[in-house]
């Protein structure tokens, strides 16, 4: 008798990674953060990732589970950016860790095997890295300038080029990426782009989210 696929099966695949929105309450002037979240996956985001770098475990555990069942509503993965206790706690999908972050192993340990862990990558080191740890994705980066970390240096075209070519696991890009500059990735193999401002950073977080995917869906076109 074949096993029940878990939810890290029937969700983690390349073509979710195609609109990867990541929360930021700094833009939300008086609007609150679950019906921008809803109205983003309801204008097609394809993942999502809780972002609260300011929230203490406690704070981040009631967020997470407001944004679940929205997420769930939509049938679209939600991982929790680094706090792997909040992502266990709530039975988030999976958890996204920087490279300097809590060692991949033990956040594998905590959350089990059926849970996506994704990992930053800002060179083609460690993305043959965290392919070797066993994430489930990458998230590589900055290939554009962005204020979201200043220290960022921005990846090449060949570079992003070289990462994809490389490695076996999807491949999303993250950094400085808005509706004007997505078409430059066209031709570097990545599976979708990750943004925040480009979103959240909008007036109408929903509208700019059903621009992004139909951009993003013709820059991934062969």
């Amino acid at each position: 008798m074949q096993a029940a696929a878990s939810r890290k099966d029937r969700y983690m695949k390349a073509e979710d990674l195609k609109v990867y929105a990541i929360t930021d309450r700094y833009w939300l002037n008086g609007a609150k953060l679950t019906d921008q979240v809803e109205s983003v996956l309801q204008n097609g985001a394809t993942f999502l990732q809780l972002r609260e770098k300011e929230f203490s475990h406690e704070e981040m555990v009631a967020e997470a589970k407001e944004i679940k069942e929205i997420a769930e509503k939509y049938h679209v993965p939600f991982v929790i950016n680094d706090d792997i206790y909040a992502a266990k706690e709530i039975d988030a999908d999976g958890v996204h860790i920087g490279q300097s972050d809590m060692e991949f192993k033990k956040a594998r340990e905590i959350l089990g095997k059926d849970k996506i862990i994704g990992l930053s990558a800002g060179n083609l080191e460690e993305a043959i890295q965290a392919e070797k740890l066993g994430a489930d994705y990458i998230g590589v980066g900055a290939v554009f300038h962005t204020d979201t970390k200043e220290d960022a240096t921005a990846l090449t075209f060949e570079e992003l080029k070289e990462i994809t070519s490389t490695v076996n696991i999807p491949v999303v890009a993250i950094g400085g990426i808005n509706k004007d500059n997505i078409m430059q990735l066209q031709g570097t193999g990545i599976d979708g782009v990750s943004v925040i401002s480009a979103i959240f950073g909008q007036p109408d977080p929903g509208k700019a989210t059903k621009e992004l995917v139909e951009i993003t869906t013709k820059m991934l076109q062969k």
